[in-house]
């Protein structure tokens, strides 16, 4: 019944009642280029002037020339070349003679290719990879009508011919080159093994005629593997989906081409095509009866019940929670229908993600993620342990157990070699030191990924990858860059990052993101409020909240207090409902910072006060820092700076330590400032200590502007700097530093704000 079945409901040879000749019900058959790759394995077994190295040269050449798309006769020869030159010669000759000569000269060359088995010791063995492609060449040939037969001998000459033009264009084009440079021999370069590996252009894509089915599936499982690890390498999206249509053509029922199809569309954010491939894959997973020989009778409900998850994962991805929620429940539904637990694990990996999305708490799913490592999924054990971590680090949870859990992650990722995973696991550390405000150990992780090879090679002899994780550490390298001042740095990392990760590909909203946040930093301390203010739509453009927080510094900096403190109120709302304790501090410490414009010193203790109980709460240590350090300015203000100097040793040492260049200087100049006003009421020799310990300090805190380039900070340095000098005697210095005051103060003028106002 089962065959009757499928005779009714699936033929691959007939669409809509119409019969059509299905290119894949042939394994393989002869073109110009397989009778070229015929010809250099026939050269290889009777030449015997070929030394051990080339051979070995070759033997690494004939795999990707038996399994790759047909090439041109030009791209061949010089690959042969390179391994050995009196073969590619040889070759050259002989398809010169086939092509130049008559039709009995192929049809003698393919009775000769027989005689490679016989004998007691063939020079082929039938079951090896050269074997089976002569006798799958040798049996597609014979099957040949006369009329075909003939055609292929007339697409042999212009195979040929095509190389004739391509070699006398060349040798134009050098001759013209040595009239003009002296060193033309350098311009021949050589053909490595991995231009090979690598996918044609898409000229040569489009001059390659279809595909047999072993090429056909050596080139999609070739563009998924770059798809996933390095998209650069991969074709375009445009000429990928023209090749895939091309495929499809041919055979309507290739699911793996629908699927390929399905994540190049993701690519390029198309939420029709995706759908569209998606489903059209499913369908024919479905009708081929693929799942069901590989996995019982249950193969049907299997593919409907992954059908539905992963549709619920494409509306997750492009942001329709409630599309996606339907499905994951018509998944679950048929997965508990079915009792398969492995798929439940998947369901509830991605309820999870959902109930995340929507900023619902959902502790309780992770806890049964970590579970699935019982059923034999350990990838899925490990993306649910380390979210958990991820977690319980927004929640506080103190940096040694978090470290611990991770520890004992990787060793499950070296275990089972997930070194996707290990990639995730590292740059979780790396955000999670950032978090805590440890840039040290954050820099230190970043390293250690990037100095660490993938395990799985995109090409042979080639280590790369470009996965999110890559993408993730680079930026806070970057980040981390930026912060010390060395801004050139920074922007070697983001050009490095806008060439593996162009805009087009879906890692690339990371950098975008990153880079506006260091141009907008740059331009406030430079105090370009105008450029900065340009920079927060692009800002809010990636990341709403982030917008919203840089719009209101700006209008801060732009003296406009009521309606900066206006949409922090909104923000601080907002960012209250969905827990996001990070972002809490810093607004909380910006409004702190309006009240102090407004000489609100008294108002902004109490919030400044609730910054520090959270960031101690929650071990951001960067950010309790900084709170102490405005909760010492404070009190500075309120006239105790002998109390302000005691919390100000709080905070200067994890600073000094982990602090952006920008804190450090803040820290020093708040320092010195606290001395002046304490030296006051001591004695005369004390206090000439003090001040003398004072202009040390401002001229640390000077050093630090200056690496940041933050001039309004410099002159505010400088103004104190001439005061101090005067009170001093030292003439000669005050007058040095008036004359600089003056100059800054005209190129940056003032926006009304008191230096006492400010921090």
């Amino acid at each position: 019944m089962a065959s009757v079945h499928e005779s009714l409901y699936f033929n691959p040879m007939m669409t809509n009642g119409v019969v059509h000749a299905n290119v894949f019900g042939i394994k393989d058959w002869v073109t110009p280029y397989k009778i070229a790759v015929l010809v250099l394995l026939s050269d290889m077994t009777k030449c015997t002037q070929i030394s051990l190295i080339e051979k070995r040269r070759l033997n690494k050449l004939i795999l990707p020339l038996l399994q790759g798309p047909d090439m041109t006769l030009s791209r061949l020869l010089k690959a042969v070349d390179e391994c050995c030159p009196t073969l590619a010669n040889s070759v050259k000759i002989r398809i010169k003679l086939m092509a130049e000569g008559e039709l009995k000269d192929m049809e003698q060359f393919f009775d000769d290719l027989g005689d490679s088995f016989t004998g007691t010791e063939p020079e082929v063995h039938k079951t090896s990879v050269v074997g089976l492609f002569l006798r799958h060449m040798i049996l597609a040939y014979n099957k040949l009508s006369f009329s075909q037969v003939y055609k292929l001998y007339t697409a042999l000459q212009q195979y040929f011919e095509a190389e004739k033009t391509a070699t006398s264009a060349t040798a134009a084009a050098n001759e013209e080159a040595d009239m003009d440079m002296t060193n033309s021999e350098s311009t021949d370069g050589r053909m490595g093994k991995e231009e090979l590996d690598l996918p044609l252009s898409e000229e040569e894509m489009t001059c390659a005629g279809p595909l047999s089915q072993k090429q056909a599936e050596y080139f999609l499982s070739q563009q998924a593997s770059l798809l996933k690890s390095d998209e650069n390498k991969a074709l375009s999206p445009a000429s990928l989906q023209k090749e895939l249509n091309s495929l499809l053509k041919f055979n309507p029922d290739f699911s793996e081409a629908h699927y390929l199809s399905y994540l190049n569309s993701l690519r390029v954010q198309d939420v029709f095509s995706s759908t569209h491939s998606l489903l059209h894959y499913f369908d024919r997973l479905i009708l081929t009866g693929a799942e069901s020989k590989s996995s019982g009778e249950d193969g049907y409900g299997r593919s409907l019940r992954y059908a539905a998850l992963n549709l619920a994962a494409l509306h997750c991805r492009f942001g329709h929670y409630q599309q996606a929620e339907l499905a994951l429940q018509e998944a679950i539904r048929i997965a508990q229908e079915s009792n398969d637990h492995v798929c439940l694990q998947h369901c509830l990996s991605w309820l999870y993600i959902l109930e995340q999305k929507k900023g619902s708490e959902s502790c309780v799913l992770l806890e049964h993620v970590k579970k699935t490592v019982h059923f034999g999924l350990p990838y899925l054990a490990s993306l649910g342990i380390q979210s958990l971590v991820q977690q319980r680090a927004f929640a506080g949870k103190t940096a040694n157990k978090l470290m611990d859990a991770l520890k004992d992650l990787d060793l499950l990722h070296w275990k089972h070699s997930l070194s996707e995973l290990i990639g995730i696991s590292i740059a979780q550390k790396t955000a999670i030191w950032r978090l805590y405000g440890q840039s040290t150990m954050a820099l230190q992780q970043a390293q250690i990924l990037l100095s660490m090879n993938s395990l799985e090679a995109v090409n042979v002899g080639i280590h790369q990858n470009n996965t999110e994780s890559f993408a993730v550490v680079l930026c806070h390298l970057a980040a981390l860059h930026a912060e010390q001042g060395c801004f050139a740095s920074a922007s070697e990392i983001l050009k490095h990052l806008k060439e593996r990760f162009p805009p087009s590909s879906q890692h690339s909203k990371l950098w975008m993101l990153f880079d506006q946040k260091i141009q907008f930093d740059k331009a406030m301390n430079d105090g370009k409020y105008h450029i900065a203010e340009s920079l927060v739509p692009g800002i809010a453009a990636l990341n709403s909240i982030e917008g919203m927080y840089r719009k209101a510094i700006v209008l801060k900096a732009q003296n406009q207090t009521s309606e900066a403190h206006r949409i922090l109120q909104t923000l601080l709302t907002h960012c209250q409902k969905i827990k996001n304790i990070e972002m809490i501090i810093r607004v909380l410490v910006a409004i702190a910072q309006l009240y102090w414009r407004s000489s609100g010193h008294t108002i902004a203790l109490p919030v400044l006060l609730q910054a520090l109980a959270l960031s101690r709460e929650y071990r951001l240590q960067s950010l309790a820092s900084e709170n102490i350090l405005n909760l010492a300015f404070s009190q500075l203000i309120l006239g105790i700076p002998e109390q302000a100097l005691n919390i100000l040793h709080m905070a200067i040492e994890p600073i000094l330590a982990h602090g952006s260049v920008l804190d450090k200087g803040r820290a020093m100049f708040l320092v010195a400032k606290c001395q002046i006003a304490s030296a006051a009421s001591c004695s005369p020799e004390k206090k000439t200590e003090a001040l003398n310990s004072a202009v040390l300090n401002l001229n640390e805190a000077k050093t630090y502007f200056a690496k940041v380039d933050c001039k309004a900070q410099i002159r505010d340095v400088l103004y104190v700097q001439a005061r101090l000098f005067n009170t001093l005697g030292r003439m000669q210095e005050r007058n040095q530093c008036a004359m600089l005051f003056r100059q800054l103060h005209q190129e940056l003028p003032s926006h009304g704000v008191s230096l006492i106002n400010c921090l």
